[in-house]
């Protein structure tokens, strides 16, 4: 009889003992069912060790071995085991977390693509050509051909997504395969001379780990990079993976990929994705049957045999880092990977991380520039618009009033930028002290004018708007502040002969209504655009030549030491939509404090200034990445509560605290109240990354032994990036 050692997804930091008449050593790394209590788990068999330290009557057998399923291979499992042992999570939490859905649940998935990209065939270029009667299948034949090869589950999604079938029927349309004629590679443009010296760095570098920070402006020509790498990963027999921060990105990405890569296998493993869609996607890599590897956070845990090449866009992007769960960051896991499997990493980006930044400037990676745009653009030009004692019209200053009129007068497009989604932050009472706050939340309810809701953008509790003040009666509730619906509406009475598109998550819901908005401003339908940071990276607009920025000081105020830093990052990304064609670009920030060195350093577009004086700032201050910090975080109903166990935990670490850390005082999350839960903190923090682990390493497992209500729930996150 053999014993099964399995990694159980359960809050308990150990494995699970079982027998199995039938277990062999190719069983490591098999999903298996197992009974936990009361309950069948899916669970990983991780080793089948000789003795147990359970007695052989106690242990329970394994109910199904599933060889169905291919076995995990042991890069995956040292993947996994390196996450859960760095930020000290379950091992059976952090391996149920990287595989796909359908293998969690045990399903049995068909490895075949009916999931397939959609070209045009001969036929289908016809009947576009000819034109005819309009119908919906024409409009789907023509959305396809902007969008590109696309994904039929993608296709379906669109406004008129369900002629897809229609347009298969009548051979308009074919799954995209290497024998296609139409799908042959297009012709390459031509590089520029920093484009081919980056090149020529990275292949040209001994073979093995080689982490590069390849830090690009805005047009730069970053994808171009990637995809010439990937060009020879390829041709080497190797599999790339592709890391983007979005799923907004993922579909341009594939699609341009796609274009280039005609013949290649590609997957795309992202959450906008189905759950079958993305199993189906995971084993195809797990046998070796994918070339190109697209996706976001999660991708990073994909089994790939073959990688050759890791390439991380907008590296900087805090969507890297998981906030529920166990919270880690897939960029840092991504370097890891790469050393491990002894491979290349690009870490592309405009404005890197302040981590990664020091790390180039320090020596641990290599630092390449690309520092001019590809195409015969020029970086836009940069002004600070001072409104301390201008008047305001709904928000606008006139200078900026003035730009979006000249955009208008010569067909060009214009963006104003406010990252707050929603009519207005707040409604008011002007009688009394009443407020639109959330009952479950410390945070206001936002106004939502279009659906006539208040809505937390936290918890999503909303309610209709009152007729009146809840509290006296007053009938002229005002909402305060300003959101991109409110912006929306006043550009639309200001200028009403433009064409006003709003862009945000309230309007793009799904990707087939992000896919239709893009269509559409790429269709030259828009003529101002309002937007949030969805609007910041990634995308070309030719006829984007005015960038407008409202309301970006608040970051200033913030409490967050990373505000700054990412302030930056976000308004030295939105800026680099202007200009990116033949046409001249602007960016016109409004500010009262046009002094802050933050503010001179986007005005002369010089992000390595930036990083040496926010580096300056984290060193005299003692923050990361001169630091090293986990928080300790609990949340119950009662904040008493959750204080409270944050204080047994402080006085347990306190008997025998190293040297090298500092342990603060329990405290209040500043959102103390999240969807009915009080939330509190404790932070760790030490001078040197080993002494910081080596004590959590002891720690933690205390902590599982430490009295806790029922309703009391409590997390570790090493590397917090909300502190």
């Amino acid at each position: 009889m053999s014993i099964v050692r399995v990694a159980i997804p359960v809050p308990v930091p150990q494995l699970f003992d079982y027998t199995c008449d039938h277990a062999v050593p190719t069983d490591v790394g098999r999903c298996v069912r197992v009974r936990f209590g009361r309950r069948i788990e899916t669970g990983i068999v991780v080793e089948l060790p000789a003795t147990s330290d359970i007695a052989p009557a106690r242990l329970r057998p394994v109910e199904q071995i599933l060889r169905d399923t291919p076995a995990m291979s042991a890069d995956w499992l040292a993947l996994t085991r390196f996450v859960a042992r760095y930020y000290h999570a379950p091992v059976g939490e952090v391996m149920a977390l990287a595989l796909p859905p359908e293998l969690r649940r045990a399903t049995t998935v068909d490895i075949r693509d009916d999931d397939p990209l959609l070209a045009l065939t001969p036929a289908g270029h016809t009947a576009l050509n000819e034109g005819g009667r309009p119908s919906r299948a024409r409009r789907h034949l023509a959305a396809l051909v902007e969008a590109g090869p696309t994904r039929k589950s993608v296709a379906r999604q669109w406004p008129d997504g369900d002629a897809t079938a229609d347009l298969l029927r009548r051979q308009w349309v074919y799954p995209a395969a290497p024998a296609n004629p139409a799908l042959t590679p297009p012709k390459l443009p031509t590089l520029t001379d920093e484009q081919s010296a980056v090149l020529d760095a990275i292949t040209t570098a001994k073979p093995g780990f080689f982490p590069v920070l390849l830090q690009g402006v805005t047009g730069a020509g970053k994808t171009e990079v990637y995809l010439r790498l990937a060009e020879r990963s390829l041709a080497l027999g190797k599999t790339v993976l592709m890391m983007v921060p979005e799923i907004a990105l993922t579909p341009q990405f594939e699609s341009r990929i796609t274009e280039r890569f005609p013949h290649a296998r590609i997957v795309s493993l992202h959450s906008g994705a189905g759950d079958m869609a993305r199993s189906r996607g995971f084993l195809r890599a797990l046998e070796g049957d994918a070339d190109i590897v697209l996706g976001t956070r999660l991708s990073v845990f994909t089994p790939l045999p073959r990688l050759g090449l890791i390439i991380v866009d907008e590296e900087h992007d805090p969507s890297y880092k998981q906030q529920e769960g166990v919270r880690y960051s897939a960029r840092d896991v991504a370097v890891w990977r790469a050393h491990h499997q002894a491979v290349p990493i690009v870490l592309g980006t405009a404005t890197p991380s302040l981590e990664s930044w020091r790390h180039a400037t320090d020596g641990r990676y290599r630092h390449l520039r690309l520092t001019k745009r590809a195409v015969a653009a020029q970086m836009p030009t940069v002004r600070l618009i001072d409104t301390r004692r201008a008047k305001l019209d709904g928000g606008l200053s006139k200078p900026l009033i003035e730009a979006i009129g000249q955009r208008l007068a010569r067909k060009e497009q214009s963006l104003i930028f406010l990252n707050r989604r929603g009519f207005a932050p707040v409604l008011a009472c002007p009688s009394c002290e009443w407020v639109s706050a959330c009952p479950h939340c410390a945070a206001n309810r936002v106004v939502h004018l279009n659906d006539r809701r208040l809505r937390c953008h936290h918890c999503g509790f909303d309610s209709p708007i009152p007729i009146a003040c809840p509290d006296c009666g007053e009938q002229d509730l005002q909402p305060l502040g300003r959101g991109t619906q409110k912006l929306e509406v006043h550009l639309t009475e200001r200028f009403p002969e433009a064409r006003v598109l709003r862009v945000d998550r309230d309007v793009a819901r799904s990707r087939g209504d992000w896919l239709a908005l893009l269509a559409k401003i790429h269709a030259g339908e828009a003529d101002i655009l309002v937007g949030t940071q969805m609007m910041a990276k990634g995308h070309d607009f030719e006829r984007l030549t005015l960038v407008g920025v409202v309301g970006a000081d608040a970051a200033l105020y913030a409490s967050d030491f990373r505000a700054p830093e990412r302030l930056f990052q976000q308004l030295m990304q939105v800026g680099g939509r202007a200009g990116r064609a033949h046409l001249a670009g602007e960016v016109l920030i409004q500010t009262e404090f046009g002094d802050h060195p933050l503010f001179q350093c986007l005005k002369r577009q010089d992000a390595d200034a930036f990083a040496r004086l926010a580096l300056d700032e984290r060193r005299q201050a003692g923050f990361p990445p001169f630091t090293f910090q986990a928080m300790l975080g609990a949340d119950a109903p009662q904040l008493e509560d959750a204080i409270a166990f944050l204080q047994r935990a402080r006085d347990d670490a306190m008997t025998d605290l190293p040297a090298a850390l500092m342990l603060y005082d329990p405290v209040p999350m500043r959102m103390h109240r999240l969807a009915r839960r009080e939330r509190a903190q404790l932070l760790v923090e030490s001078t040197e990354r080993a002494a910081l682990q080596q004590f959590l390493g002891v720690w933690v497992p205390r902590l599982y032994r430490l009295p806790a209500g029922r309703e009391l729930r409590w997390r570790v996150d090493v590397d917090p990036l909300d502190v």
